[in-house]
């Protein structure tokens, strides 16, 4: 673990608007920047409701973001923006139009191939201005430096790490989360919840981030199971929102773990959700853990509200029972994986050095897969 003195480099954007009815400083950023080809980069749903931002001049959208976004799907992404030649780029959505939105804001400009900028601080330079706006309260995205996309021929996810992928302005109103469906609202919750806990529990974990890490999971415990029950309780959405955003701070300059690296092939082999797979694998993960980072685990159980004993199996039962309670599935064999894959997910999650090294033990491709068995 790092303490005070360790180097830490914290980047934020440059403005973030946090609040109910905020979604007003849409408008007002772009008229402030004389934008009038504003791109907005969405999923179906949102790019219904884009109308809501106010945008000045001719706005265009591309609404086509899929759930797991794939090279495939970020190329139409870019294909649009260099013929639409926009002034502002525009994720409304999820993490996935977010992501999308950051790699399309630094690609269609240029002639610069992805591959090209897969890594950390690869990219040369963004020309156009950058806004988020995130619709769930799960991945943070808005307020982070990172993308991925699923490279659909090896089925693992690329990741790209610029600070020129950083918004100009990150505009996070609660309010555009109250139409969350139940489900998506548990598992996006857990999804930002296991940001927190990964890095607060990272071998990279430092006390500049900490603070954000607790207490995003001390958001997550006092507001979850109340959006969940109630889709339109505005302070539980705004509770969430800014343990998402919180989450988000904790990925730059620390980063996830074991919990997502595990989770990763889930979504890349089949298709379930980003927050889903986070989900199912945050207690294995967590228990995992806990010999080598007890006193903050333990904290975690404290901020959820759970029973605090200092026993990996009585941890895992107590976060399984806490994502179960929410109506998460955590069974694999329920969300159509298939028992003989669960070997080369095995062997694909333990690929993924650039998360499992700062895990705080080290986890063999067979403890992976033991995960996988019992989560099965």
């Amino acid at each position: 673990m790092t303490n005070s003195f360790t180097p830490i480099e914290i980047l934020r954007p440059t403005v973030v608007e946090f609040g109910c009815g905020t979604i007003v400083a849409a408008a007002r950023f772009a008229e402030r920047i004389g934008a009038r080809r504003p791109l907005v980069i969405s999923d179906l749903f949102n790019a219904r409701r884009v109308d809501q931002l106010g945008l000045p001049g001719v706005v265009k959208v591309f609404g086509d973001v899929k759930p797991e976004p794939d090279l495939p799907n970020l190329e139409k992404a870019v294909a649009i923006a260099r013929e639409a030649a926009p002034d502002l780029i525009v994720g409304f959505g999820g993490g996935s139009a977010m992501d999308l939105a950051k790699l399309v804001a630094v690609l269609c400009t240029g002639e610069v191939a992805f591959a090209d900028i897969v890594g950390a601080e690869k990219v040369a330079g963004r020309s156009v201005a950058l806004m988020q706006i995130p619709t769930t309260s799960g991945t943070g995205s808005e307020a982070g430096t990172r993308a991925l996309v699923t490279d659909p021929a090896s089925r693992n996810k690329l990741a790209v790490q610029s600070r020129f992928m950083l918004a100009d302005i990150a505009i996070v109103d609660p309010d555009l989360t109250t139409t969350v469906p139940r489900e998506v609202t548990a598992a996006t919750g857990v999804d930002a919840l296991a940001h927190c806990v990964e890095a607060y529990t990272s071998r990279k974990a430092h006390p500049a981030i900490d603070l954000y890490a607790i207490e995003g999971a001390r958001l997550v415990g006092r507001y979850l199971r109340r959006a969940v029950a109630d889709g339109g309780d505005r302070e539980a959405r705004a509770g969430l929102a800014l343990a998402s955003l919180y989450g988000g701070y904790c990925l730059g300059p620390v980063n996830t773990t074991a919990g997502h690296a595990v989770a990763y092939p889930l979504g890349t082999r089949h298709h379930i959700a980003h927050g889903l797979a986070c989900a199912v694998i945050f207690p294995h993960t967590l228990a995992f853990n806990m010999p080598a980072t007890s006193a903050k685990t333990i904290a975690v159980l404290h901020a959820l509200g759970l029973s605090e004993r200092n026993v990996p199996v009585a941890a895992f039962e107590a976060t399984y029972r806490f994502c179960a309670d929410l109506g998460i599935e955590m069974r694999l064999s329920a969300l159509g994986v298939p028992n003989d894959d669960l070997g080369v997910m095995a062997d694909e999650a333990h690929a993924i050095r650039r998360l499992l090294d700062n895990n705080p033990r080290d986890l063999s491709r067979d403890e992976i897969l033991q995960m996988y068995e019992t989560a099965f």
